[in-house]
């Protein structure tokens, strides 16, 4: 992202470890008395860029944003904006059920875990840079909060996720097992059969039975017969 004109003038040892194009990454900068903190808003889904905020704090204290005064409100609703996010994650986690949803969720997370910590690795940086200031070492503590935050969420989301996976894949195996007893069953039975049918198909052996003039009545019996066996080889097979 290109760098954001500011109405600031920014000391030279300072400017001269700033990059022409971008910023770069969030970081801390003390040099000559000032502090520069190069801040990035929470990520948007799907999109790699990342909005740029600057805070200067001059020798005399005080913290500017961007060049405008009110330094302190903007970075603590910067950190608040990442608070927000980590929220409506939360609620998202709570009531996602499926694998989908988990991978949507992790996607929307993994971004805002790495910012949110290098965004409390920057406040820290400051923090240490400028002992005195009271006002950094609270956005410090806020910003680690928040940063653990996010960690603790995507490790429960991960948790999750492979909990499902392996939950699937535990009762995947248990259906393969019965399918493969099932088809042991079947590999018997057609052991058994198979040599009859052959023979009976190969001599064509019609035996006169007597039945020929019987009822048809005689024949849905036989039928029925047929249909219970073959329930009960069904459940034998299932079983």
């Amino acid at each position: 992202m290109k760098r954001k004109p500011t109405n600031w003038k920014l000391p030279p040892e300072i400017e001269a470890r700033l990059g022409e194009g971008t910023y770069g990454r969030q970081r801390a900068i003390f040099e000559s008395g000032h502090l520069l903190l190069i801040l990035h808003a929470p990520p948007a889904a799907g999109t790699i860029e990342r909005e740029t905020v600057l805070f200067l704090r001059k020798p005399e204290g005080g913290l500017l944003c961007n060049g405008f005064e009110g330094g302190e409100h903007k970075l603590r609703k910067l950190v608040a904006d990442y608070r927000s996010q980590w929220e409506e994650c939360d609620k998202e986690y709570d009531v996602a059920d499926s694998a989908e949803d988990l991978f949507r969720l992790l996607e929307k997370v993994a971004p805002l875990n790495r910012s949110s910590t290098n965004l409390a690795n920057a406040l820290q940086a400051a923090r240490d840079f400028v002992k005195q200031d009271r006002f950094l070492i609270g956005m410090r503590d806020e910003g680690y909060e928040v940063s653990r935050a996010f960690d603790l969420l995507l490790a429960d989301a991960k948790l999750k996720l492979d909990y499902r996976m392996a939950k699937n894949a535990e009762a995947q195996a248990v259906r393969t097992q019965e399918m493969a007893r099932a088809q042991h069953k079947l590999n018997i039975m057609a052991a058994i059969t198979f040599p009859l049918m052959a023979l009976a198909t190969l001599l064509g052996m019609n035996i006169t039975h007597g039945l020929e003039s019987r009822t048809p009545l005689l024949f849905a019996a036989v039928l029925g017969v047929g249909f219970a066996v073959g329930f009960l080889v069904k459940r034998w097979v299932t079983r």
